[in-house]
């Protein structure tokens, strides 16, 4: 296939639908934190019915977003994009009629499946569309402009809840749907991994993994209430923990599994893995506990809890494809390192916000400061992530990078309000809310520290330059760590 430069109409169209696509999946992991508390006082759910909310939709997503991206190397990113943009419409339909907070939890997973199936795709479709030269430029406009969809999202959510219902939030993606499906038809080119076909589907590690997220968040999410020695929290986290285990014992063993664990040989694939873990688990905190404290604790209205974050969506879209192109040029370790750091005092900033707070005192300064961190670190950190293992496993790459981001928000939101200390309070209730979210916060401040660390001490300076693109080239065996004498790796595009 012909590779698209950056700013042409091509390229244009292409961007257009993995931006749209990825604001699809983005929109409902953020706009569903705004309508919390409406969906608690309709459907009458407590804490765990809301964890559940949010977390049903993570868990099926993480466990699934592997799968998504090997299918997608398999039988085609843009089918399998379009197939989960379909599924992610149908079920979105299925979330806004939900009756009861049972039946809105089982959309919620359907439509994290639907999740898993976009949403790797649109980042390997980006890798597999652009010339080199411009991927890291299109990857930081699609972080931006993706980016709105998920700070966006409280805004749109906010105003819905506010002036008509919370199920519209769910609805809207019906018709955003559509015009993805119409996009990506008509102008996304095809492409794929010719190296895995005739190969099986990795059937035990979906199963394994998925059982081992979802063991560890149903332990985790019912622990405040029915405490550490109940026999279904105890059973739960030790099938969670079973599960974990015997998925890397199959990605081991299986002839062609989902995740190969020579990936993490890579040095750079392996640390800004780990990065992207503590970050987005912060992150998890932030954009689970900010909106609901700010309505909860703090008084606001839907409509301003939603405008809150607006500042992090602007600065996303203006700086991080300038974000991007800084890291092409002088490597992405100085980014993925400040970044945290500054995310980390936003977040410490952050944990102040309480009864009668000031937007333009108390959340507004932290809250640019945030998206200045997350502006400088995300672009570097996913380009990295996806420019580690080379053109022809742009899809696990990304499958990977993407399951990781899900997995870490998704144990933040079971593991956070019980870390920081709910108990068996409500997540609606002020005087159970106020010091879980600060302390929450002040955690979520920890893990970007922590993440910064990791991206100094480990990440390379530079990447690997690459080899010019060709067409469906295998990939070349990876550096391991500990043989030093080891030739310099340089990935082989597959038809980038």
């Amino acid at each position: 296939m012909a590779l698209v430069r950056y700013g042409t109409a091509t390229g244009r169209w292409v961007l257009l639908a993995t931006v749209l696509g990825s604001s699809l999946a983005f929109i409902d992991a953020t706009v569903v934190n705004i309508a919390l508390p409406a969906i608690g006082r309709n459907l009458g759910a407590d804490a765990a019915g809301l964890q559940w909310t949010v977390n049903g939709y993570g868990l099926s997503l993480a466990a699934l977003v592997l799968l998504g991206g090997a299918l997608g190397d398999r039988y085609g990113r843009r089918r399998i994009f379009q197939l989960g943009v379909a599924w992610f419409a149908a079920s979105s339909l299925l979330c806004g009629l939900a009756p009861t907070t049972e039946l809105l939890i089982a959309a919620r997973v359907l439509q994290g499946m639907g999740g898993a199936l976009l949403t790797p795709g649109a980042l390997a479709i980006l890798e597999a569309s652009f010339v080199r030269e411009d991927r890291s430029h299109a990857i930081g406009a699609w972080s931006g402009l993706a980016g709105i969809g998920g700070a966006l999202g409280p805004f749109l959510g906010g105003w819905l809840v506010q002036v008509a219902s919370w199920r519209l939030i769910f609805l809207i993606n019906v018709p955003l749907a559509l015009v993805v499906l119409l996009v990506s038809a008509r102008h996304v080119p095809e492409s794929r991994d010719a190296t895995v076909a005739g190969r099986g589907v990795d059937f035990a590690g979906v199963l394994t993994g998925a059982v081992g997220l979802g063991g560890l968040t149903y332990g985790f999410t019912a622990w405040p209430v029915r405490g550490p020695g109940s026999a279904v929290v105890l059973a739960s986290l030790a099938v969670g923990i079973a599960g974990l285990i015997a998925f890397v014992l199959v990605e081991r063993r299986v002839a062609h599994p989902m995740l190969p664990l020579d990936v993490f040989s890579s040095r750079a694939f392996s640390a800004a893995n780990i990065v992207t873990f503590l970050v987005y688990a912060g992150n998890g905190g932030v954009f689970f506990l900010v909106v609901l404290n700010l309505q909860v604790v703090a008084g606001f209205p839907p409509l301003a809890a939603g405008i809150a974050l607006l500042p992090v969506t602007v600065l996303m879209l203006l700086l991080s494809a300038r974000a991007g192109m800084l890291a092409q040029r002088i490597g992405p370790r100085i980014p993925m390192t400040v970044g945290p750091l500054v995310c980390a005092a936003a977040l410490a900033w952050m944990s102040g916000i309480g009864p009668g707070a000031s937007y333009w005192v108390d959340v507004l300064p932290p809250v640019v400061l945030f998206g200045l961190g997350l502006a400088m670190l995300v672009a570097p950190l996913t380009a990295t992530a996806l420019g580690a293992l080379g053109d022809a496993r742009a899809g696990i790459a990304s499958g990977v990078n993407n399951a990781v981001a899900r997995a870490a928000g998704l144990l933040s939101v079971a593991v956070l309000p019980l870390a920081a200390g709910i108990g068996s309070g409500s997540l609606t209730d002020p005087v159970s809310l106020h010091p879980t979210y600060r302390n929450a916060l002040l955690i979520s401040a920890g893990l970007m520290v922590v993440g910064a660390a990791v991206a100094a001490g480990f990440v390379p300076r530079r990447l690997h330059p690459a080899t010019p693109e060709t067409a469906e080239a295998p990939p070349t065996p990876v550096r391991t760590f500990c043989d030093p004498a080891a030739p310099p790796r340089h990935p082989q595009p597959e038809h980038v």
